[in-house]
């Protein structure tokens, strides 16, 4: 079974965005690499947590009405 993939990483989180581009690069089902603006690694900044949550209750609600 293969599931849709979303990854969520802070902006000024640079190794970690290229580990999430490496690993979008292999999955095989459908994935979106999001970057939350001004972010570093736990999303500590004002705002950004708050961003990187909607984003995941987006993805989830747009993909929960596909099945």
């Amino acid at each position: 079974m293969q599931a849709p993939t979303l990854l969520i990483v802070g902006e000024r989180d640079e190794p970690v965005i290229q580990m999430n581009r490496d690993a979008q690069a292999q999955l095989t089902s459908e994935s979106r690499l999001e970057i939350v603006p001004g972010a570093t690694h736990l999303f500590e900044e004002p705002g950004t947590l708050e961003q990187a949550a909607r984003l995941a209750k987006d993805w989830f609600l747009s993909n929960a009405s596909r099945r």
